[in-house]
């Protein structure tokens, strides 16, 4: 049974209750891709219109390290193989949680030596037009640049082929890949290996992601 948990993010200024991470996920990791984290699958069609990023997955391994995790998986598209335990640590990570994408995006920024990534906050119930084509702008450039995205999400969504995830406590995914010009995109999800990936909208993520974050480029 999984163990859902929630915390109060410093991320929306309205006050609405966002980041809590209580997913219970199998203490395994599953490697997905054995080729070179800088690897990329791309194709072209009048500009990128498709491209994933290889991701060296591992599962979470424990309920409440999604945050890490994410972060973790996300930087492994480049190469980085950083511990979880000391993630959790610099992020705050705790039996509840990590707080906000607030505590991600500067993990981030140390692991890969630069300001690359900022927080991007979506405070609205749901994802308007605007904020869902910002989303879809970032995801791309984002990805086009080698990097994966970190989201904060809380609620249930529907991927591609039909099947719900989800997560009413709250967790983190990464976005490590679109196609049909960014209006889908691939996930790698650490709650669970036999779930480590799939394909959604960006219009559903982007209510996924609604009254919380998420780090990018």
């Amino acid at each position: 049974m999984r163990t859902d948990l929630i915390r109060k993010t410093a991320l929306t200024t309205a006050g609405i209750a966002a980041t809590g991470i209580g997913i219970a996920a199998p203490a395994i990791a599953a490697h997905a891709d054995a080729k070179p984290a800088s690897a990329q699958t791309e194709r072209k069609s009048g500009g990128h219109s498709e491209r994933e990023l290889n991701v060296r997955y591992e599962a979470q391994p424990n309920f409440f390290y999604c945050g890490p995790a994410a972060t973790r998986n996300a930087l492994s598209v480049q190469g980085k193989d950083i511990n979880v335990d000391a993630m959790a640590k610099e992020m705050g990570t705790t039996e509840a949680g990590t707080n906000s994408i607030n505590d991600i995006t500067p993990v981030l920024n140390k692991e890969t030596g630069n300001n690359a990534y900022h927080s991007v906050e979506i405070s609205t119930p749901n994802a308007d037009d605007k904020q869902t084509d910002t989303l879809r702008t970032d995801i791309v450039r984002t990805i086009d640049d080698g990097r994966a995205v970190v989201a904060n999400i809380a609620g249930t969504t529907t991927d591609t082929d039909g099947n719900t995830h989800s997560f009413e406590g709250g967790h983190y995914i990464s976005v490590v890949g679109y196609r049909d010009n960014g209006h889908q995109v691939k996930i790698a999800d650490s709650a669970n290996p036999d779930t480590a990936s799939y394909w959604v909208s960006v219009d559903h993520l982007g209510d996924w992601i609604a009254t919380r974050g998420y780090s990018t480029n």
